[in-house]
């Protein structure tokens, strides 16, 4: 996907929010630091639906920053799951930001998160699965 592409479906992000002062560099952009922890957020939350338990972030691959985000952007994140091993899940994400007075958004930056389901005591276990709800 480029960055021209339309952002998935405007209704479903996995996460949405908003940068804040606190969150920026002394240029006035958001810190990119902020950003991947967002994401991370996002992947995670579908390592954990997908495994069904406990999960940690194992790798990140392919960020690239295309556009700043500013104070007051509205950030939307787009996690879906891409593949399932044994005990890894990698999870692609889109960052798309929507400046504030307007209704255009451009996407930011994406990458892979590759996870990997953990036990009770921290050892990698096989994903389990979670069935969706009727």
């Amino acid at each position: 996907m480029s960055r021209e592409d339309p952002p998935p479906t405007q209704d479903s992000p996995t996460i949405r929010t908003i940068a804040m002062p606190a969150d920026t560099n002394p240029a006035g952009d958001i810190f990119g630091g902020w950003l991947m922890s967002q994401m991370d957020l996002a992947a995670g939350n579908v390592a954990a639906l997908t495994s069904g338990g406990r999960s940690a972030t194992l790798s990140v691959e392919g960020m690239i920053f295309h556009r700043p985000v500013k104070v007051g952007d509205e950030v939307s994140l787009y996690a879906r799951l891409v593949k399932v091993g044994r005990t890894s899940m990698v999870i692609h994400v889109d960052a798309w930001r929507r400046p504030r007075q307007s209704a255009q958004s451009e996407k930011v930056t994406e990458a892979r998160f590759t996870f990997v389901a953990l036990d009770a005591d921290g050892r990698p276990t096989p994903v389990r699965p979670v069935s969706p709800q009727p």
